[in-house]
């Protein structure tokens, strides 16, 4: 077998093995080119050397809206192992206060090849000083750009998979609501003409984004594919939404951002905070078969076994750098929870159990500094969550079909190869009374509620399978009017079905020229008792909210002061980007009985503001309670 190779140039460097050959640019550390399957450069040769594969951030100093983005730009090279083997080269920059133009981040940015490995991985040690000055960091990803006359098939699951336009055919569009979304009007694929292309549409929740990427249309068939192994040095938890790739044809992954969530994730720095992290090691897989051509299933496939690999051998043994945790410096924390809703125990079967850096109960979804570790229960509520890296940490749930967020009484403190045995966990999720009625599922999205096909004229954008992902269509949020010409939802407890008669959104209604109002949404519902000594409570659960200000009000919808007001929320932008859900927030709002009626009872869901159409709700679960037990 053909050993790793490294041939080292004035201004450039190749490693290879008998699979394929990657040249970065030195010191610099960008990609210019990758050799696989016969092709000379499968990375954009339209683009400049040093827009074809590279690692960027996106960064502030003190004014989040005056953003800068700049690549990882090394200014020494190093090659930290060669031989037969492996070879891992660095690339790396340090910061000082001269450079006002770049984030003040120490910046060590390595590449690994191994021999027998179709593929290679990357990953980037970022670090920051004590004394260096405030900033906040928007985003970090890597990026690489394929040719565009080769990969025309994107496939981000087994269900978003499809033949795409080019930057060509988005560039002779049309421009819709924002500029990411555009109107195909005269296609180079003429199946196209009519649908909208919009790079949302291919988000995915970091726990669904391990493996996702392009195939090419030569003969054979190539496949890129990046496959995340893990996602502990990710941002935010499992249920961060982030993108994938996207017409270009562009590749990439993030590893923070702000999408989905707004400037509760950007990761801000005070003047004497410093701060290290290892990001990655992610793997770059490329493969290649003559039967793809018809089949692209095949090369698919193939790439989610690899992916399987991958996580099976996280972490990984071979990257040197000192910063990165290896399997003998982890431990492993276990247990079974069970949730108490009523007198009894059930099993929190398919939760979402993880540890992250200490905090309030659900901190974990605004957490974006430190490492995360999640797995699901089984159907018994067992877990078992391995490889964590020593330090203190909290441990967190969600439970599908409960509301709020579990957080373990102690923190937990993970040495060195230990196995921490928890025992029996109790989640007792908030309740104050008895259930008189409730709206929707508790799973923090708002997918069970009705969603309209997109306006007539675009065309349904069409996936291998469109069940899962009917929600990422352009313009949905245009159906409300439609919908409700006039009035505002009303919903009839009782009669009415929430996924047929709850809009998916509580979106602002369009009363003018770029001119819109917020909307009062109003349930109805009877009682055939009040106790009006007691208090009631209405448990308000919301997927997602963008730049609103929601009112409360109960019976009475022209009070002064609303009974209940959220404050002004919310930037997760949501509704345009073709999420189902952001952020989740939790109210239990207590409702005095004297506000009651014995009879029919309306409560009010007012959004107070109305400067945008993508300004609103998404409500992921409303449960009114009875008296307070």
């Amino acid at each position: 077998m053909p050993p790793v190779k490294l041939d080292k140039q004035p201004k450039q460097v190749t490693i290879s093995n008998r699979f394929f050959n990657i040249t970065l640019s030195t010191p610099d550390g960008q990609v210019m080119g990758i050799s696989y399957g016969g092709v000379q450069n499968i990375l954009s040769t339209q683009n400049d050397e040093t827009n074809r594969g590279y690692w960027d951030t996106v960064w502030s100093n003190t004014n989040p809206r005056s953003s800068f983005s700049q690549k990882f730009i090394g200014t020494s090279f190093e090659v930290i192992i060669h031989n037969e083997n492996q070879t891992e080269i660095s690339f790396k920059r340090k910061w000082n206060a001269s450079q006002s133009n770049q984030p003040p981040l120490n910046i060590d940015k390595r590449f690994i090849m191994l021999r027998d490995t179709p593929g290679f991985y990357t990953y980037s040690i970022v670090e920051r000083l004590k004394g260096w000055p405030i900033s906040s960091i928007q985003n970090i990803r890597l990026v690489f750009r394929l040719q565009t006359n080769m990969f025309n098939y994107m496939v981000v699951s087994d269900e978003r998979q499809r033949v795409m336009p080019t930057d060509v055919d988005r560039n002779k569009g049309k421009v819709l609501g924002y500029k990411e979304a555009v109107l195909l009007t005269n296609p180079t694929n003429p199946d196209l003409k009519g649908e909208v292309d919009d790079k949302y549409f291919y988000s995915n929740d970091d726990k669904d984004g391990k493996v996702y990427g392009w195939i090419s249309s030569t003969n054979p068939p190539l496949g890129f594919w990046m496959i995340n192994p893990s996602n502990e040095y990710r941002i935010g938890g499992p249920l961060k939404q982030d993108l994938t790739t996207h017409v270009g044809p562009t590749v990439l992954t993030v590893f923070c951002s702000t999408h989905y969530a707004g400037e509760d994730l950007a990761i801000k720095f005070q003047q004497e905070e410093a701060w290290k992290k290892v990001i990655g090691p992610v793997f770059v897989y490329l493969n290649s078969n003559a039967a793809a051509k018809a089949n692209p299933s095949i090369l698919w496939n193939d790439a989610k076994k690899r992916m399987n690999q991958e996580v099976a051998s996280w972490p990984y043994e071979f990257a040197l750098s000192k910063d990165y945790i290896k399997s003998n410096q982890r431990g492993t924390v276990r247990g079974q929870l069970f949730v108490n809703d009523s007198k009894q125990n059930v099993a929190a079967s398919n939760a979402y159990i993880g540890l992250g850096p200490p905090g309030e109960a659900g901190s974990w979804q605004r957490e974006n500094k430190g490492y995360q570790f999640w797995t699901k229960t089984d159907g018994e509520g067992n877990f078992i969550i391995e490889n964590v890296i020593f330090g203190t940490y909290n441990l967190y749930a969600i439970v599908p079909g409960f509301i709020g967020d579990y957080k373990y009484t102690s923190n937990i403190k993970v040495t060195p190869g230990s196995n921490i045995k928890l025992g029996t966990l109790i989640y007792k999720p908030p309740r104050n009374g008895a259930t008189i009625w409730e709206i929707g599922i508790p799973d923090r999205t708002a997918a069970e509620f009705f969603i309209p096909n997109p306006p007539s004229q675009f065309k349904v954008h069409k996936y291998k399978n469109n069940s899962e992902s009917k929600f990422r269509q352009y313009g949905l949020w245009e159906q409300y009017d439609v919908l409700y010409p006039k009035n505002d939802l009303v919903y009839n407890v009782g009669t009415s079905n929430y996924s047929r008669d709850w809009f998916y959104a509580q979106v602002t209604r369009k009363i003018g020229n770029k001119t819109y109002k917020g909307t009062s949404w109003k349930i109805i519902f009877n009682l055939a008792n009040v106790n009006i000594a007691s208090n009631y409570t209405l448990q308000l659960a919301r997927a997602a909210a963008h730049e609103v200000d929601l009112h409360v009000l109960v019976n009475d919808e022209k009070i002064q002061e609303p009974h209940f007001s959220t404050g002004h929320i919310g930037g997760s932008n949501a509704i345009a980007r073709h999420g189902i859900h952001g952020l989740y927030w939790l109210y239990s709002i207590g409702i005095q009985g004297k506000l009651l009626v014995k009879g029919t009872n309306t409560i009010f869901l007012v959004q107070s503001s109305g400067l945008s159409p993508f300004e609103g709700v998404m409500y992921d679960y409303i449960r009114f309670e009875g008296p307070h037990q």
